[in-house]
């Protein structure tokens, strides 16, 4: 295997130690001008909060723990909700050297030297090396490999961050040598922690209503990082206030102090994808109130109005189809009207839609139909339509019989002659099965109706 940060490592195996004892409560505030959330950040595993599936009792990280031996893993979560700092945490437990790297700023140089001195380290006190990388995905396929050495090894244990799906964005090879563990979103009660541990810390209170706490939690979005942040903010303004203090704020208030967390969106990664297939699936299954909510999401993300409405205009054609043939016309008939209005005026124009697509009765069977007769026209290849139904514009194509028989169904009883339109040789097939239900269910009895003549005027194969 190619490496591409020096000689390969010899394998040996990682030194452990006993770690850093639990501390009671919050951080102590050794330097006061640090940044909230730094001097709060955690000193001891047990003081992490909102990850307690990976670091409980049955948690694959404690499982880790408890075995003595920490592997390589991926952390993939969203922003604020602590893998650095379990990383540095983990290092410490096993009493591993810690060595972070970013992907953003660090190169090949920076790894090699890295790799070159946890080498050396091992040689020199026997002691292992712990790389954290944050933003892991954004090292190219050719670095990742590069990892492979020190990783099977044992030269390192790699602990690597990611706000993106590392099945997208890590090469196989390194994959397959780290376990990928889910970091999740902090929930409210664990945001109401910290909040806990910064009043302590401080020996203050939040200039807060019940309402503003509420939406202070919501602002944050589960990042801790930002929710501290915040709070920082609001002790500033409180202190400013002086000796009068300030009224405690409600949602409207806060609004005005503090700035808004934009939401967790990235329109060319995963969270897009997430969010169309929620409102997509959400519609399928008729849950209006649902849908209306991830459009909205979709929206206050900054989302591309153009790809929603592309989005909708799909499903009124794929997922309501002919059970209601007028929705791929409201679908056009919204997007002609964003492109008139704009936004914001336009985006009701695209509620009535979800509303619309939302309470339509649904049926994929156009859908179906149309990949039925897709798949038997490319097995069937290039079978000739009947003589019966092809033109004879000259002498020649009369005689050879084309248009012979041929019956024109105005002149025929009830309008339907009961002709078969397929291919000679070819058994008559169904490919269009309407459900029940809507406008289908008018489309069902006509077909029913026409069966029942074509099997006394056509040709008996009919299923």
């Amino acid at each position: 295997m190619s490496d591409l940060f020096g000689d390969p490592p010899s394998a040996a195996p990682m030194a452990r130690g006993t770690g850093a004892g639990a501390l009671a409560g919050p951080v102590p505030a050794d330097d006061p001008s640090r940044p909230l959330p730094d001097r709060l950040r955690p000193r001891d595993l047990a003081e992490v909060v909102g990850q307690d599936h990976l670091l409980g009792s049955d948690g694959p990280l404690r499982r880790m723990l408890d075995s003595g031996r920490l592997g390589s893993v991926v952390f993939w979560g969203p922003p604020g909700c602590g893998k650095t700092t379990i990383a540095r945490l983990l290092a410490d437990h096993v009493d591993l050297r810690f060595e972070p790297l970013s992907a953003v700023f660090s190169g090949v140089a920076d790894l090699r030297k890295v790799f070159q001195g946890a080498r050396e380290r091992r040689a020199r006190e026997g002691r292992g090396t712990l790389l954290f990388v944050d933003e892991i995905h954004r090292f190219n396929r050719a670095q990742q490999d590069g990892f492979l050495p020190y990783v099977v090894g044992g030269t390192v244990v790699i602990v690597g961050a990611t706000t993106e799906n590392p099945s997208f964005e890590l090469n196989g090879a390194l994959l397959s040598r780290m376990r990928v563990l889910v970091l999740r979103r902090l929930d409210d009660e664990a945001l109401d922690r910290l909040l806990a541990r910064a009043e302590a810390l401080t020996d203050n209170v939040l200039p807060l209503t019940d309402e503003g706490r509420v939406a202070l939690r919501a602002m944050a979005d589960g990042d801790g990082r930002f929710l501290l942040t915040l709070a920082e903010t609001l002790f500033a303004l409180q202190e400013a206030a002086g000796e009068g203090g300030m009224a405690p704020l409600d949602t409207e208030a806060l609004a005005r102090a503090v700035q808004r967390r934009a939401p967790a969106y990235d329109k060319d990664r995963e969270e897009h994808y997430n969010l169309i297939s929620a409102l997509h699936k959400s519609l399928r299954g008729s849950d209006t109130d649902a849908a209306l909510y991830w459009l909205a999401r979709m929206l206050d993300g900054g989302e591309d109005p153009a790809y929603i409405l592309r989005r909708l205009t799909r499903f009124a054609v794929e997922d309501v189809g002919l059970a209601d043939p007028g929705a791929a016309g409201q679908a056009i008939a919204c997007w002609e009207i964003y492109d008139r209005l704009g936004s914001p005026e336009g985006d009701l124009a695209l509620a009535h839609l979800v509303i619309y697509l939302g309470t339509a009765p649904k049926s994929n069977g156009a859908y179906t139909a149309f990949k039925g007769a897709m798949k038997a026209a490319r097995r069937t290849g290039s079978l000739m339509p009947p003589a019966h139904i092809l033109n004879a514009p000259t002498k020649l194509m009369k005689d050879l019989g084309y248009g012979a028989g041929y019956q024109y169904d105005h002149d025929a009883p009830d309008g339907f002659s009961g002709q078969d339109y397929f291919p000679e040789g070819m058994v008559r097939q169904r490919f269009y099965d309407p459900p029940d239900r809507g406008f289908e269910r008018e489309i069902r009895k006509r077909l029913a109706y026409w069966d029942k003549l074509r099997s006394t005027r056509g040709r008996p194969d009919d299923p």
